[in-house]
């Protein structure tokens, strides 16, 4: 085959795609960042739990953390799964917008904890 027989043939198919590491490194981004909410939610709670009179803001805090983590780590398991099975879909706009509402949520959540002294 000469060189523009390759440069006519366009890009390959998406079936024969290889993958690489990407998808891998994807997936891995998925467990560190679950695994940053995860560690962000429990210090939170212990926080929380170590209080001697948390107050109804500080409590409201801590189950929007947990809320947020529970929705976050759906969503994230949901787009590891559909990267095992090969190159996935583009994320939806709907999981999109629950995980930057997760991301705000653990904003809003070290703001309350930092103002009431948690």
């Amino acid at each position: 085959m000469a060189t523009g027989d390759r440069l006519r043939a366009g890009p390959p198919a998406p079936d024969d795609r290889d993958p690489g590491l990407q998808p891998e490194r994807t997936r891995l981004a998925w467990r560190r960042t679950t695994l940053s909410c995860t560690v962000v939610t429990v210090l939170a709670a212990r926080q929380l739990a170590q209080s001697p009179a948390p107050g109804p803001g500080q409590v409201a805090a801590v189950a929007l953390a947990g809320v947020a983590w529970l929705v976050f780590g759906l969503v994230a398991h949901r787009r590891m799964r559909a990267m095992a099975a090969g190159r996935p879909p583009g994320l939806p706009p709907r999981s999109a917008l629950l995980v930057a509402g997760c991301t705000i949520a653990f904003a809003v959540l070290g703001a309350v904890l930092l103002l009431t002294g948690l």
